[in-house]
């Protein structure tokens, strides 16, 4: 039915939480900040760093979020590199989608270098067909410059491709972008907030999205 699947990382493939709870704990408090409750930096996933500092903070000091940036991935960019694991049923779903032939992509705020390196760890970058991630862009999602970067190095039109995400941000590139949608629900967005983007399927879990895909 599609030509090619991109994904979201954080929380649709991945979980990477305690490496990215460990570089907002360091960031923020070497900023003079308090050391941030677990479930709040959850709720930033998938937000650029950047963002996710002013939304934890209130501060929009440009220099300071640059800073806070630095300061995150001095702790957070290796531990995600070892401590980083694909979410039940996501080695089976990539594996059944590069036998069927699909192409795959994943489009991710996170830098691409690091979800490349991971994939490589996991036994898993041979599924993945290229991985656009925030130094590959200038605008980020919902802007779908990201989602149609990777479907133009496919040679794949957005009307033959489907994009599975965990968030709103997600959705919202899917549409710009004039892709398929389907939500998973692997973070902490509800189901009912993907409504207004009519997706095309709302998984509960990687093993229902696989079932769905007819994998």
């Amino acid at each position: 039915m599609y030509q090619a699947i991109c994904f979201d990382f954080d929380y649709t493939l991945a979980d990477c939480t305690d490496s990215i709870a460990a570089g907002f704990r360091h960031g923020l408090t070497q900023l003079g900040w308090p050391a941030p409750d677990r479930e709040a930096v959850r709720r930033t996933v998938g937000f650029l760093l950047e963002d996710a500092y002013a939304m934890l903070t209130g501060d929009l000091d440009q220099s300071r979020q640059a800073r806070f940036r630095a300061l995150f991935t001095e702790v957070a960019r290796e531990l995600q590199i070892k401590d980083t694991v694909l979410l039940p049923g996501g080695e089976e779903l990539l594996r059944k989608l590069r036998e069927r032939g699909s192409k795959v992509a994943i489009v991710s705020t996170k830098r691409g270098d690091t979800i490349e390196i991971i994939l490589e760890r996991l036994g898993v970058a041979d599924t993945v067909d290229l991985v656009v991630g925030s130094a590959d862009v200038a605008r980020h999602k919902p802007d779908p410059e990201g989602l149609l970067l990777a479907l133009e190095r496919m040679g794949v039109k957005p009307e033959d491709a489907l994009f599975c995400g965990d968030t709103v941000l997600d959705a919202g590139a899917a549409k710009n972008a004039g892709t398929h949608f389907a939500a998973v629900l692997g973070g902490t967005t509800r189901a009912e907030e993907f409504a207004r983007f009519y997706p095309d399927h709302i998984a509960s879990d990687l093993w229902e999205l696989t079932q769905w895909l007819g994998l």
